[in-house]
């Protein structure tokens, strides 16, 4: 059962990592998915990238999991309510906004368990 856990989390962890480095290659792809009301443009997407990386290296190393875990649903959860649901209501949008709002849902809901399922390291005083 450990190996398939492992597995699993190094599954999760890959395409958060490969998602951060698009956003350093495929700026300006992303700047065309920003809503008007997200501060900083382009420097919010290089954050969101350095983010994903760091916290896919997280996962993978499985230092600080349980943080990391948490600080992904919460990118997840602001990417659903600043960029999905607005894309909602733009026709030309709408179905890859739907397709995109399920994905980040149901990763938002795999965050969340692994933060749940994190075991925290107890230090032993000699």
């Amino acid at each position: 059962m450990k190996a398939l856990t492992t597995i699993g989390r190094i599954l999760y962890a890959i395409p958060f990592a490969v998602f951060g480095i698009n956003h350093f290659i495929l700026k300006s792809f992303y700047m065309g998915e920003l809503t008007d009301f997200i501060p900083f443009g382009g420097y919010m997407i290089l954050l969101t990238g350095f983010m994903m990386i760091v916290t896919s290296i997280s996962i993978l190393t499985k230092k600080f999991i349980k943080q990391s875990t948490l600080v992904l649903a919460g990118m997840l959860l602001l990417f659903i309510v600043t960029i999905h649901i607005p894309q909602l209501f733009d026709e030309d949008k709408k179905m890859i906004a739907m397709i995109s709002l399920l994905k980040d849902i149901s990763l938002m809901g795999g965050s969340l368990m692994i933060a749940g399922m994190s075991v925290e390291e107890k230090k032993t005083v000699a």
